[in-house]
């Protein structure tokens, strides 16, 4: 087991200084207007970014797994924040579209990596529960892979 931690601290209305490590640049997060300013990425897209990179980042040691290399790899996350029963707003999904850098036609075991690789995403594994998270990957071509288009529903307990 590890642990990893972030520091916060406020630095102006709702903007917030994130200290990840001390050899690591400071970011700057903030709330879209009218809240904030706008002056960072807001908390939803710090949330989309890490279910991106992970998601990245998992794809790619997959891949490489089999020795295979679809780099670079690049994704877009969106994320659709609406009110729940008690009006207060919420993630309500997210959608993320992973590239790969190459054609697919040119790696060998994708469909081993495509049935693989979002098991190894410790974020996308850990807020699915409550945020369902659609998936696709298409190629360098603007192709879907095969076995990637993914459709993953929060648990409703």
């Amino acid at each position: 087991m590890s642990e990893q931690s972030v520091d916060l601290r406020q630095d102006g209305n709702y903007r917030f200084e994130i200290r990840f490590a001390e050899a690591l640049p400071t970011l700057q997060a903030d709330e879209p207007a009218p809240l904030g300013e706008g002056a960072g990425p807001s908390p939803v897209q710090l949330l989309a970014a890490a279910v991106g990179n992970c998601l990245s980042a998992s794809l790619v040691f997959a891949l490489r797994k089999f020795k295979q290399s679809a780099e670079p790899i690049s994704a877009q996350v969106e994320a659709t924040v609406g009110r729940n029963e008690k009006n207060r707003l919420r993630v309500q999904q997210l959608r993320v579209r992973l590239t790969l850098g190459v054609p697919a036609a040119t790696l060998t075991h994708l469909d081993k990596v495509m049935a693989q690789f979002e098991d190894f995403c410790t974020v996308t594994q850990s807020i699915r529960g409550a945020i369902p998270v659609d998936l696709e990957v298409r190629d360098s071509e603007g192709k879907l892979v095969p076995g990637a288009d993914i459709s993953t529903a929060a648990t409703q307990t």
